[in-house]
């Protein structure tokens, strides 16, 4: 039963560095091919994540896993969470990804579609989601850092705050007719 249980101090070092190291490939991982990665998952984008999630594993707990080593795993995956939550400045700028106009107005901007690996109907379809019946009645459409697209419908205006740090918002302000 120990063998089972139980975990070298040897090994438990291996698996908190095999577990930070696997942490670091995802999070480079996402950082590269954008946050397309974690928006709507398909079938595949599934399969996809399953399959991530066994290779962390099998990486992390080794040939023989133990349930002690798996407590450390999980252990190390949360506090990686933690610390990656907790960085600021420069450290933040290259761990996450800014958010990305997809639309300004009316005009669906391409570039950033084809920038952030967004299929034209994949766009379309989270705006029927949201309840737009006509592209008139957008405002702005943003891919999140989370992987999400939100969008803002005419009508309002659209606060200087909601801009702040997106990438594209001086194409929303132009869209909107102002220039600040």
């Amino acid at each position: 039963m120990r063998e089972l249980l139980g975990i070298t101090p040897l090994e438990a070092v291996a698996v908190v560095l095999a577990t930070v190291g696997m942490y670091a490939a995802l999070v480079v991982l996402v950082r590269l091919l954008g946050q397309r990665m974690l928006a709507g998952l398909s079938a595949f984008d599934l399969a996809a994540i399953i399959g991530i999630g066994s290779i962390m594993g099998r990486a992390a707990l080794g040939e023989a896993p133990h349930l002690a080593g798996g407590i450390i795993a999980l252990a190390t995956l949360a506090g990686c969470q933690l610390a990656t939550s907790r960085i600021g400045g420069w450290g933040a700028r290259a761990i996450t990804t800014r958010p990305v106009v997809l639309m300004a107005g009316s005009q669906v901007v391409e570039r950033n579609l084809r920038r952030c690996r967004i299929a034209p109907h994949e766009l379309a379809g989270r705006l029927r989601q949201a309840g737009i019946r006509n592209v008139d009645e957008v405002a702005m459409a943003v891919l999140e850092p989370s992987g999400t697209i939100s969008v803002t419908r005419r009508g309002t205006d659209v606060s200087p705050f909601l801009l702040d740090g997106v990438d594209g918002a001086d194409l929303v302000r132009k869209s909107l007719g102002r220039t600040e």
